[in-house]
């Protein structure tokens, strides 16, 4: 069944009775997954601009935005609970994406067509660390002004496997052998942010996408790094134009 674009859609959390929603935005093209920023929701996407900024393509055919419901609320957002706790509850989120979230594209589009992950803030570490983990269904991961080391999201308590296997600064740091050569056939990775406003404090995000990058670096993973400004700031209208600058080029 297809669904009108723009109409949300609810996709059951597995195991669990809650549902996540998702919006399709375009009627065609190539298949983008867009993570909302922190705890959002699927229809920020839209309300915020970024549909508008890149409408030439959605008209064309040329793109299809999936925008999802985020889950940090309960998860990374939670800071109650020792970052351990929040990257276990982070695989159910990941659980709702691989089970629900991609066989629904499938669907929609009729085909299995190589996915594109973009996020803003918070988003663009759902973007990138998904990009990274399912390589066999996204070539590439968009991050806008993201920070990709959870630990300093407020971190507290021990951490074990859930939060290094949910963190691109520490098992990209691990990758190596025939999953890295694999990983460095198979996905790529584009780092944007600004100098301005909030890009440094409080979100880190300046910081954390250079050293990032500078990771993806050694280890030879296929990545572009593009530092804007002192006036592009931590805020939607130059994600806009970030977005717009470059998602041209790959659909």
């Amino acid at each position: 069944m297809t669904h009108v674009s723009g109409e949300r859609v609810e996709l059951q959390v597995p195991g669990a009775e809650e549902s996540l929603g998702v919006i399709r935005h375009g009627h065609f093209g190539r298949p983008v997954l867009v993570f909302p920023s922190e705890a959002g929701r699927a229809e920020d996407f839209a309300n915020n601009g970024m549909v508008a900024a890149v409408q030439d393509l959605v008209d064309a055919g040329r793109v299809s935005f999936f925008c999802v419901d985020s889950l940090d609320g309960w998860s990374w957002s939670a800071d109650e609970h020792p970052t351990e706790k929040r990257a276990l509850r982070h695989q159910v989120y990941n659980r709702w994406l691989e089970q629900a979230v991609l066989p629904y594209i499938e669907q929609q589009l009729g085909t299995r067509l190589p996915m594109i992950t973009v996020g803003v803030s918070m988003g663009a570490f759902h973007a990138v660390h998904f990009a990274l983990t399912h390589a066999q269904a996204v070539s590439l991961g968009i991050g806008l002004s993201g920070n990709y080391d959870v630990t300093t999201w407020h971190g507290w308590g021990e951490t074990g496997d859930a939060t290094y296997f949910a963190n691109p600064m520490h098992y990209v740091a691990g990758m190596e052998g025939e999953h890295l050569d694999w990983i460095r056939q198979h996905a790529s990775v584009l780092l944007v942010v600004g100098e301005g406003p909030f890009e440094w404090h409080p979100t880190r995000s300046l910081p954390s996408t250079r050293e990032f990058a500078e990771l993806l670096e050694r280890k030879a993973i296929p990545h572009e790094l593009d530092v804007w400004g002192h006036d592009s700031a931590h805020d939607w209208p130059w994600w806009q134009k970030q977005l717009a600058h470059h998602l041209p080029r790959f659909c």
